[in-house]
């Protein structure tokens, strides 16, 4: 089989798939990229077992057909080095030679049987859902919640972010047991109330892909995977099994300490007083009194200490929270909005921090953090 291709086209493809692509592949055929040629299209898979993406690319100029398995870190690191320029593959399916000519030379590689590629999975249409929503609407809930989820090996459903779907709404959520993030939006629905975890791997994946614009994205997904697809890309993925924890049980309702202010202000002055706090904990402590918000660190060991004043809107009872530095950071870090409103019930129960102007009215965002024990 034989097939010419832009040499920047494919290397933009393949930097796709190779984020797919693990360091530690149990089946050494998912070191390579497995490229099937039908007609005039070049289909291009990377799999670790459980993640997988296919690329396609529409071509001019091919001949034959067949699939072959090409080494990726060799294929991706000569590409890198080619000026753009049309190459053409010349590859022998009996003894599984690859040939690349470019316009000043040829370069020659041996690849695999594709047959011994990883099949993928299928969907049970019997549990099958599936829907079509704009690419925004799931890139904003990635972007919105991936920073929220867990390492823990022991509650592998923590590890990814909780979809759920409903005739209203499409709600995003995720949580590490300190901070909770919850998403919601108003512009996308189902047919019926459906639910699934997607693993941390293949929401990068997708964060990364859709962050290059596209209109639309079919999901379709059952009880084992998920189908994602784009205009050019598909990622398919193994989804996380087990039951998510109930997360409006933890969203305490009753809030009447409220603070609005200036989000990038805070969030300075957290980043310059935090580095005064204790290294192990990053405990930095929020005093509110009167329109005056006092953030303060200290650390006993090596006597050093830092306090700063920040004018607010508060509207609630004299009050001293503490919080972990980081991740109050990455909160307010992954906002858009220029002012935050942050509610408060007392010392030992969760502050909700919610964006106060939206540029979406669709959107519905609501972070939670869980305070840290003050020792007086």
């Amino acid at each position: 089989m034989k097939f010419v291709v832009s040499s920047i086209d494919l290397l933009n493809h393949l930097q796709a798939l190779s984020r797919v692509i693990s360091s530690k592949n149990t089946l050494p055929i998912l070191d390579n990229f497995l490229f099937k040629l039908d007609g005039k299209t070049l289909e291009i898979t990377a799999s670790d077992l459980e993640t997988t993406m296919v690329t396609t690319i529409e071509l001019e100029n091919t001949s034959g057909s067949g699939m072959l398995a090409i080494p990726a870190k060799l294929i991706t690191d000569s590409l890198r080095e080619f000026p753009d320029q049309p190459l053409t593959f010349s590859i022998n399916t009996e003894t599984y030679a690859v040939t690349i000519s470019s316009e000043n030379g040829q370069f020659s590689v041996v690849g695999q049987h594709g047959e011994d590629f990883p099949m993928l999975p299928k969907i049970k249409p019997e549990r099958s859902v599936s829907l079509k929503l704009p690419a925004t609407s799931l890139v904003s809930g990635i972007n919105s919640t991936l920073f929220a989820t867990a390492d823990d090996e022991l509650r592998p459903v923590m590890n990814g972010i909780f979809i759920e779907l409903n005739p209203a709404d499409m709600t995003f959520v995720a949580s590490d047991a300190h901070k909770l993030v919850r998403y919601k939006r108003k512009d996308v629905s189902a047919d019926a109330s459906a639910s699934f975890i997607l693993p941390k791997k293949p929401a990068a994946l997708l964060k990364n892909l859709l962050a290059k614009g596209h209109e639309q994205v079919t999901v379709e997904f059952d009880d084992k995977n998920a189908f994602i697809a784009l205009a050019s890309f598909q990622v398919v993925c193994r989804l996380v099994e087990g039951n998510y924890p109930s997360y409006n049980s933890v969203i305490p309702n009753n809030n009447p300490n409220k603070l609005l202010i200036d989000r990038v202000k805070l969030l300075n002055t957290i980043r310059r007083v935090s580095v005064f706090s204790n290294q192990a904990s990053n405990l930095v402590r929020l005093s509110l009194k009167g329109n005056r918000l006092t953030v303060s660190a200290q650390d006993i060991d090596f006597a050093t200490s830092a306090v700063e004043e920040i004018t607010c809107q508060y509207n609630g009872d004299e009050l001293e929270i503490g919080f972990k530095s980081t991740f109050m950071v990455e909160i307010l870090s992954n906002m858009q909005s220029t002012e935050v409103s942050i509610e408060l019930s007392d010392a030992s129960r969760a502050g909700l921090f919610i964006p106060f102007d939206k540029e979406n009215d669709n959107e519905d965002v609501l972070m939670l953090l869980m305070p840290m024990m003050i020792n007086s």
